[in-house]
């Protein structure tokens, strides 16, 4: 954060570029330009001042972030002297996230100052939790970028950083603020309440031991959880899987109230309907609420299922269609897809039916045919995918349950990594984080397309996991089945402890 600061005060570096017409109409398309598009630019005439200052207000500094973005400005008014101060956007894309604005407000009256983070992408269809564990001094550098939504927590530190305004800063950072924060009121503490004091000077320095590493005090996990989906810890490609994970969620109704999505009195016009409709279904259990169009019989085997629901994203009617599949050599599996008409929310998932097993079931295929690519998987929310050839390791509750082909799963991970995760176009990437995922890309092109030999290790501890045995009901020479005892972590994970039946 101090780097793009001292970006912001610099205005004696790199100055905007004039565009022909054409190109004025595609930057207005595109906020967001990569570094690559804007380093066209640098050669070309600087816009004039006067017509800066009749662009609504906002002025070009002439300064640019060390990616080439320029910094803008706009009068403000200070909420502490209540005259005029200066606030410096920058719109900028980070590495592996997405697009954000920085801004900067500084008061030349009073000298006040504030800088925060905002996110220029809409609020995600589902929250975003980030875990990372902290291993050793280089994690501490490790960027968050914290959303106004997000809530930050240091578990074995007992440290939990409210929602409050975003930021763009790194672990060492967050820490180093909270003492400052705690510091500042210790001499009026050791005056007023000196046990107070000695507490808090105890575990400052629990604290500052931790950052600068000291025996006994690492790991520690570090999790962050947003509700509105736009926060985000670094990745590292090539780290172990323990080490970093990202699990997606449903918001919970009060979640999409505080974010502004819906108001308190629709979730609770929303809430008194749901108990209605339970007290009728209680009335009349024998009402499956299903819609039939074929037969006065419905036929749950053979046909699609559609039945009326809500919207969990705003609460509005809407259908979900569900279809029971059986697949053979393995177990039912309920297929169900949600599709809201109102603000256009998506969601697709794959359920399985029956018992909990008693020992959890990992699966070993390989591929060594261009066929094998054509096989048919079960993913569910619980299973984690590993292929040690591509360096691929895929955490439990990544992409969700799905039921596709081994090649549809390999093309989604690679969708998912190359938007999300990795962009081709940005130069400010490190040149050797660079060339490691674009060996990681090639490796896993080079499996999608049939030219690599792999192999696909799925562990599930609920054992609802399958790949398709093409010699069925004889056993595939290239699939290893092997059960495995769960773990007292894996069972508290999936709830399994506190089940009493």
């Amino acid at each position: 954060m101090s780097q793009r600061k001292s970006d912001f005060e610099d205005n004696n570096i790199n100055k905007k570029p004039r565009l022909d017409m054409t190109q004025e109409q595609n930057q207005e398309q595109n906020f967001f330009q990569s570094v690559g598009e804007a380093a066209q630019t640098v050669d070309q005439e600087q816009v004039p001042q006067q017509q800066q200052q009749q662009d609504e207000g906002i002025r070009q500094t002439g300064a640019a972030d060390a990616e080439g973005h320029p910094v803008q400005e706009i009068d403000s008014l200070c909420m502490n002297c209540h005259k005029d101060g200066v606030t410096r956007l920058l719109l900028t894309s980070i590495p592996y996230f997405r697009e954000v604005i920085i801004m900067s407000f500084e008061c030349q009256h009073c000298g006040l100052k504030n800088s925060e983070i905002q996110p220029a992408s809409t609020i995600q269809e589902r929250g975003a939790k980030y875990v990372l564990k902290v291993e050793d001094k280089k994690d501490f550098n490790k960027q968050v970028v914290k959303s106004e939504s997000a809530i930050c927590k240091f578990v074995e530190l007992d440290i939990e950083i409210p929602a409050k305004k975003g930021q763009l800063t790194t672990l060492e950072g967050l820490l180093q603020e909270m003492i400052d924060d705690l510091e500042m009121d210790q001499p009026q503490r050791k005056e007023i309440q000196p046990e107070l004091y000695q507490k808090i000077d105890v575990f400052l320095k629990k604290v500052r031991s931790t950052i600068n590493c000291e025996e006994g005090t690492l790991p520690i996990t570090f999790y962050v959880d947003d509700p509105a989906g736009n926060s985000w810890i670094e990745y590292v490609p090539g780290e172990p899987q323990h080490k970093w994970s990202c699990i997606e969620y449903q918001r919970l109704p009060q979640q999409n109230v505080d974010l502004g999505l819906v108001s308190a009195d629709e979730v609770a016009q929303h809430e008194q309907a749901e108990a209605q409709n339970n007290e009728e279904k209680d009335r009349n259990p024998s009402a499956t609420g299903f819609i039939s169009d074929q037969t006065d019989i419905e036929n749950f085997e053979n046909e699609v299922q559609s039945f009326h629901a809500t919207c969990s994203s705003c609460y509005k009617p809407c259908s979900t269609h569900m279809k029971q599949v059986n697949i053979p050599h393995f177990k039912d599996v309920i297929i169900m897809s949600t599709s809201c008409d109102h603000c256009g929310y998506k969601s697709n998932e794959v359920k399985t039916g029956g018992a909990i097993p008693d020992k959890g079931k990992r699966v070993k295929l390989f591929c060594d045919d261009a066929e094998d690519l054509a096989r048919d998987i079960l993913k569910s929310e619980t299973c984690g995918l590993i292929i040690p050839e591509l360096n691929l390791d895929l955490t439990p509750g990544t992409l969700g349950g799905r039921f596709t082909t081994l090649e549809g799963l390999l093309t989604q991970v690679r969708e998912e990594l190359h938007s999300r995760v990795f962009s081709q176009t940005s130069d400010s990437m490190e040149a050797e984080t660079k060339d490691r995922w674009e060996k990681f890309f090639v490796k896993l092109d080079e499996a999608i397309s049939g030219k690599a030999k792999f192999t696909v290790i799925m562990e599930d501890p609920l054992a609802a996991s399958y790949i398709q045995n093409v010699y069925a009901p004889d056993p595939d020479p290239n699939m290893v089945i092997e059960e495995f005892e769960r773990t007292d972590e894996q069972n508290e994970t999936l709830g399994l402890n506190d089940m009493k039946v």
